[in-house]
């Protein structure tokens, strides 16, 4: 089961809905938003005792079939959350990934921020920018937290945890590096692609054992693991909740393993008509087509 964020047409908002084996119900035959928007953010926010009844009772309603249900190629997907509060990344979260760089391992977790101009769907187009030409994928799993947290610690960490899913933490090398900051890399419109949906918590008992691909044009690319990561998902909430007061819909991309392309010799960069899939086990796949500036839009 999967929480999505879809619409039936480009000019309506984007609803929260549960998917299952390509079947998917709307999140208001499941849960009384009251006078909110039937968003993911709001479910959520309805706090983990509510999403888990939601969550049950999608089931019962695909597997019936006694409520209208969409197919999956019927409508668009989006970003899990199209409107969280923060947007909160790793940097050098791989040791892999550091040695490929020559990077010394971090004593505490590197954090940059991306914000919602950069959300898009699980198959919408990345713009590269015309002041780069050094475009970097970076497949990553993205942690959504479920409830108010502040101050956690690390054994309590993952009872906050909403779900997983996936994000491409697309990143412009040259302007990454101008200074010492990664924002102005990063924050880019369409840079961070994220979806197929969020995997609830409780299918996945051990985020850290999950295999992380990369397929550039079909070509594997990136092949790691979540059990590299020098600061795990529980030690990261913990860090980040330390700094900052955590809620529900906030996303935490926790780095990315080795073989990203500015590394490579000779490096390896995006072109308009690549194609990027990240796919993360037991979570699923997005596949982003890649696009010159001239064909930009507004981010979906």
């Amino acid at each position: 089961m999967r929480i999505i964020s879809y619409r039936t047409s480009i000019h309506t908002p984007w609803q929260a809905g549960f998917e299952l084996d390509g079947r998917v119900v709307s999140a208001t035959a499941t849960h009384n938003y009251e006078n909110q928007p039937p968003t993911v953010r709001a479910l959520l926010e309805a706090g983990p005792t509510a999403v888990r009844k939601a969550l049950a009772s999608a089931e019962r309603l695909i597997s019936s079939e006694e409520q209208t249900l969409h197919m999956l190629g019927d409508v668009e997907v989006g970003a899990p959350i199209p409107d969280p509060d923060k947007i909160i990344c790793l940097g050098l979260n791989y040791a892999d990934h550091a040695a490929e760089t020559n990077a010394q391992l971090p004593q505490h977790p590197i954090l940059f921020a991306k914000f919602r101009n950069s959300l898009i769907g699980p198959q919408v187009p990345i713009v590269l920018p015309r002041f780069s030409t050094e475009i970097d994928y970076e497949a990553e799993l993205a942690v959504v937290i479920g409830r108010t947290c502040k101050d956690v610690s690390a054994e309590d960490a993952l009872s906050y945890v909403a779900g997983y899913t996936i994000m491409n933490d697309v990143s412009a090398r040259d302007w990454q590096f101008h200074t010492g900051q990664w924002m102005a890399g990063k924050a880019i419109d369409t840079f961070a692609p994220m979806g197929p949906g969020i995997v609830p918590a409780s299918e996945i008992p051990d985020p850290q054992h999950l295999k992380v691909y990369t397929r550039l044009n079909g070509v594997v690319v990136q092949d790691g693991t979540t059990e590299q990561m020098i600061f795990n998902i529980a030690q990261s909430i913990e860090y980040i909740s330390t700094v900052m007061t955590l809620v529900p819909g906030d996303i935490i991309s926790t780095g990315t393993p080795a073989g990203v392309g500015f590394a490579r010799k000779p490096p390896l960069y995006l072109h308009e008509g690549d194609r990027v899939e990240i796919e993360i086990e037991h979570i699923g796949t997005i596949s982003n087509p890649v696009v010159g500036s001239v064909q930009s839009g507004s981010p979906s």
